[in-house]
């Protein structure tokens, strides 16, 4: 059985889904309140693959909501006891969504295996970064030649280039997509020289320098909330993949020629019976879902049961290649910009 641990995109979305679901107490109360609910196991699931396997799975609310960020202890610990509850329900191969997986890399949760009187077993969950990797590599590839950009000429740049998505990005496309040049952005200098030395080639560059430069951009960082960008001097056509979280793009950049694609997002071949997606706002919330909570379910799947996905720059070309050839033989394709984005190619 596999299983999938979320949250809400705000407070409000919570308290709202807390009122649908019966939890009365938890609807009517304030943050301080939310910050001491203990994870729930909202829903099962079932899901058949077009090979003709069907597995089960669970959805997890962790009681998270992005206000808790700022809470150090708090969200660290909402994660951690969400972990617990599912090793406790003793789901195979659990998929970290949202903001879970960033506060487990980022607060380095590894160092709290203990949780009260349960050990974590680590190789029960996954990041899911794997196949949001490959997803946002075969959007660009499927997308951009639909606009009239010739990859083989292109110039993408990654913003977020040094990180666990971002780096596999980036060997993806310099070693099976080919463009012309990858454009690296990141904060910190010395990874992004040991990212360059690593793909042998790449050119670095501020955010500002590059984004008039690329003719695609793949986000996998969060967007500075200060940051103004003059449309007029992108490159048009200009593809933008949003796979950042949350998924905000669309509110800076906008204009003719500039097309913003949500990355990271698959759809399944059939209707999935659960609720969990209404509050992520897919526009297709029974078929549509996050590339790392699918992973959990392709492991499952394929009877992987293992952190596939685990640690920073750790994604190789072969582990994108087997969670991708998965994830099209058991039915998931990619989002894809809406036929009246596209334009003819040349």
């Amino acid at each position: 059985m596999f299983g999938l641990i979320g949250h809400s995109t705000s407070f409000e979305d919570a308290r709202r889904k807390a009122l649908e679901l019966g939890y009365d107490d938890f609807a009517a109360g304030d943050l301080d309140v939310w910050c001491s609910a203990p994870p729930q196991l909202v829903e099962y699931v079932k899901v058949k693959s077009p090979t003709g396997k069907t597995i089960e799975g669970a959805y997890i609310d962790s009681c998270f909501v992005p206000e808790m960020l700022t809470r150090f202890k708090t969200a660290r610990r909402k994660v951690l006891n969400a972990m617990e509850l599912v090793q406790k329900k003793g789901l195979n191969i659990t998929a970290l969504g949202g903001f879970t997986s960033i506060i487990f890399e980022n607060f380095n949760l590894l160092q709290h295996q203990h949780v009260r009187s349960t050990t974590l077993e680590w190789d029960r969950f996954t990041t899911g970064n794997t196949h949001t990797a490959w997803v946002i590599c075969r959007q660009l590839e499927n997308n951009a030649p639909s606009l009239g950009i010739d990859l083989a000429k292109a110039r993408v740049a990654v913003v977020g280039a040094t990180g666990d998505i971002g780096s596999a990005v980036c060997r993806w496309l310099s070693v099976r997509t080919g463009v012309a040049e990858l454009l690296l952005v990141a904060r910190q200098q010395q990874p992004l020289l040991e990212l360059q030395n690593e793909l042998g080639g790449g050119r670095i560059l501020a955010l500002e320098e590059a984004l008039p430069e690329a003719d695609v951009v793949v986000w996998v960082a969060s967007m500075p909330r200060t940051l103004e960008i003059d449309a007029t001097k992108l490159q048009k056509p200009c593809l933008m993949i949003d796979g950042g979280y949350p998924k905000n793009l669309d509110t800076k950049f906008s204009g003719e020629g500039v097309h913003v694609l949500k990355g990271g997002i698959v759809e399944f071949c059939n209707d999935i019976g659960w609720s969990m997606m209404e509050l992520a706002e897919m526009e297709k919330p029974q078929r549509q879902m996050f590339a790392c909570f699918a992973e959990a379910m392709l492991l499952e799947f394929e009877n992987c049961h293992t952190n596939f996905s685990w640690g920073r720059n750790n994604i190789t070309l072969e582990k994108m290649d087997f969670i991708g050839e998965a994830s099209v033989r058991h039915g998931f394709s990619t989002l894809n910009l809406k036929p009246q984005l596209q334009v003819a190619t040349a």
